[in-house]
């Protein structure tokens, strides 16, 4: 949708569709697969399993840096997903780049944040040592995105000539 506004390749509604059903399916796999998750952690009453998932959702032992971090996913995959479900709202060009970046930001956030650090607290000693991360951390992070950005851009530009270049050798002959 964001090459259709800023070049003249259109890829169809139709495949657009097809992504967004695949990303429904793919978010609500997520979804399901974390209630699972949320009722093992809960149900089976050993506490290794249950302090990752109170850590991230109400603070543990007045360390509450993630909290508002998984609550703010957990709100974002419900929305874009109630939002990609239901097909007048997922057929709505104006409506389907929300959901899909609030599904986004969403799995980006419990994947990240929620999986890997709060993987790891309490750790093994049963400490909660909240982790923030350095300057340096965060310089890659950025550079990586950045690079991935520079090859994406590239790749797009190379693409859309090529299909523009055909398209008015289509219209010439």
């Amino acid at each position: 949708m964001f090459v259709r506004k800023i070049s003249k390749f259109d890829a169809g509604t139709e495949a657009i569709q097809s992504l967004a059903k695949i990303v429904t399916y793919a978010m609500t796999a997520n979804v399901f697969f974390f209630l699972l998750e949320v009722f093992t952690a809960t149900y089976s009453g050993i506490p290794g399993h249950a302090k990752p998932l109170q850590y991230l959702f109400f603070g543990l032992e007045g360390h509450t840096a993630l909290v508002p971090w998984m609550w703010t996913a957990t709100v974002l995959a419900f929305v874009g997903l109630g939002l990609l479900i239901v097909p007048a709202t997922r057929q709505n060009e104006g409506i389907l780049p929300i959901a899909l970046l609030a599904v986004f930001i969403a799995a980006w956030i419990d994947k990240g944040m929620g999986l890997v650090i709060g993987g790891f607290i309490p750790n093994m000693f049963e400490r909660v040592t909240e982790y923030t991360p350095t300057a340096t951390e965060l310089s890659i992070t950025i550079g990586v995105y950045a690079i991935g950005m520079l090859v994406l851009t590239v790749l797009y530009k190379v693409a859309i000539g090529i299909k523009e270049d055909t398209a008015g050798e289509a219209e010439h002959h």
